[in-house]
């Protein structure tokens, strides 16, 4: 079907010429701040031009592959399709979408189609270590320097970003959005009736559940399948450590066996006392409707929720309300979606034109304001953006930015894959002890601390 000998000889002189340093092991400091964007000039061996077409039909069709499958999510992807079709209408858009939350399916989908040597022509990945410490360290992404010096593209996207999807001087990925992860979305009537405040603290907060579960409130927030749980588990490291030992986790920096981390996992177990009991049957969609619909007054989930709000019908302010996870105040912990090219896409050149409208101001302010998050270039047309949107864009702005475990940006996929062992065990014990050696041990086995 695809000549794929002719295209890996042109794929091995093309890396050849290029030298891109992809294998690279990735820097142990996942903190973008202490980091300098590299300048799309810097780079010596980046490619000046285009090599030619991939296989056969790679001027009629992309195949492009993400998680995007239901909600906002999907509905943004596909306005950012009909921006593609519009200015590509001779090329085929292939959506091959496969559905899981925060993409654990689709990723090991992709796993095994990057392993049999079939990649698709372009997928979506989280900017930081998944990207960096999987994916450009086993030599399978493209540089895109290129695409950014014609796009003038570090003129407009976030020097807080750049160095999350680089190494050694080479751009590996086009970010389309940034999302916050520490968002406590809540209903202001359950809260009301109640006498609740919204909480500002970590002890705030326990006493808001307190007082609802006096109250009859069976289940004080929602809580979904595991992924979620280490999305929950991540805020309230941040709630407790405080921005820099948050960062020191993903450093070396912070001990995970020190008595604060412990506290801090307290704070974790002491959190999920409050949580529904049918939460491992539940996707995210499921565990953020019961809020909306009056069922649980929290749950802490990132902004794609807000995508999924409005795309339900519910209104801000009136159905749903928003404010930091409890203690997180000030920060920002985000996640950034992305779209990369493989190594050996099968159209190249239809990958690359779905790269500059992923990267484009048009593309960006199609997709963001219905996914439920903001893009990531700073030139966005904020008239297309909702209330809670424009607050994100707001914190973006003035916040300390710390990364996400769960969604990619603070550590590569083998130590956040034992993390997540650690915690599914912790999950069926709830004993913090052991949890907290697992986690020392994951550190100690795949992170920082080896």
């Amino acid at each position: 079907m695809r000549n794929k000998t002719t295209l890996i000889l042109l794929l091995i002189l093309g890396l050849l010429l290029v030298a891109c340093g992809g294998g690279a092991e990735p820097a142990a400091n996942d903190n973008a701040n202490e980091n300098e964007a590299p300048q799309a000039t810097e780079s010596a061996e980046e490619p000046t031009a285009e090599p030619e077409e991939g296989g056969e039909g790679a001027a009629n069709e992309v195949e492009v592959f993400s998680w995007w499958t239901g909600g906002g999510e999907a509905a943004g992807l596909e306005a950012m399709i009909a921006v593609f079709k519009e200015q590509n209408p001779d090329i085929e858009f292939i959506n091959a979408a496969v559905a899981g939350g925060a993409g654990t399916n689709a990723r090991a989908v992709l796993a095994t189609r990057l392993q049999a040597g079939d990649p698709p022509d372009s997928w979506q990945g989280h900017a930081g270590q998944e990207l960096i410490g999987t994916y450009v360290a086993g030599d399978q992404l493209e540089p895109l320097n290129f695409l950014y010096e014609e796009e003038g593209w570090l003129e407009v996207m976030p020097e807080t970003l750049i160095p999350l999807i680089s190494q050694e001087g080479n751009i590996y990925s086009v970010p389309v959005n940034i999302h916050r992860a520490n968002v406590l979305w809540y209903n202001p009537t359950i809260l009301e009736e109640n006498g609740v405040e919204v909480p500002g603290s970590l002890e705030e907060w326990f006493a808001a559940m307190d007082t609802l579960q006096a109250a009859g409130v069976e289940a004080p927030l929602a809580l979904g399948e595991q992924w979620t749980v280490m999305h929950l588990m991540e805020t309230i490291l941040l709630a407790s450590l405080g921005p820099e030992a948050y960062n020191g986790l993903w450093d070396g920096s912070t001990d995970w066996g020190s008595a604060e981390v412990t506290a801090a996992l307290e704070n974790f177990d002491r959190v999920l006392g409050y949580t529904n009991s049918d939460a491992s049957a539940l996707t995210w969609q499921d565990a953020s409707r019961l809020v909306v619909d009056g069922n649980a007054a929290f749950n802490v989930m990132g902004d794609w929720a807000e995508g999924f709000f409005r795309e339900i019908g519910m209104a801000p302010n009136e159905d749903y309300g928003w404010a930091p996870v409890p203690g997180t105040g000030g920060n920002f912990q985000f996640l950034s979606d992305s779209f990369v090219l493989p190594v050996g896409a099968p159209n190249r050149e239809a990958a690359i034109a779905w790269l500059r409208v992923a990267g484009s101001k048009e593309g960006q302010d199609a997709f963001n304001p219905v996914k439920g998050s903001i893009p990531a270039r700073n030139d966005a047309d904020r008239s297309l953006y909702g209330e809670y949107l424009l607050s994100a864009m707001d914190d973006w702005a003035s916040n300390t930015v710390v990364g996400s475990l769960a969604h990619g940006v603070v550590a590569n996929d083998s130590w956040k894959s034992e993390i997540d062992t650690a915690l599914g065990l912790f999950l069926a014990d709830r004993n913090v002890e052991t949890f907290q050696a697992a986690l020392v041990a994951a550190c100690a086995s795949s992170g920082p601390c080896q």
